[in-house]
């Protein structure tokens, strides 16, 4: 019946939950980088995979101390 229904349908919404999550996450992330550096290269968009790794009240703080070598 619905029981079994929205035990099927529960993992699903889970996942689907945290795939936006992440999205939100990854674009949190390309905003504070786009803000910092003006653009996403190569360099800073591999490190993004890593950063979203961590939690965001850690990768938040070392976004913003990023620095680039001119």
């Amino acid at each position: 019946g619905d029981r079994a229904l929205i035990m099927r349908l529960a993992p699903l919404y889970q996942q689907e939950q945290e795939k936006a999550f992440q999205q939100g996450e990854r674009q949190v992330i390309e905003d504070i980088l786009r803000t910092r550096f003006g653009s996403i290269d190569e360099e800073l968009a591999a490190i993004i995979e890593s950063v979203m790794e961590l939690p965001s009240a850690e990768f938040v703080p070392l976004l913003l101390q990023l620095e680039r070598e001119e």
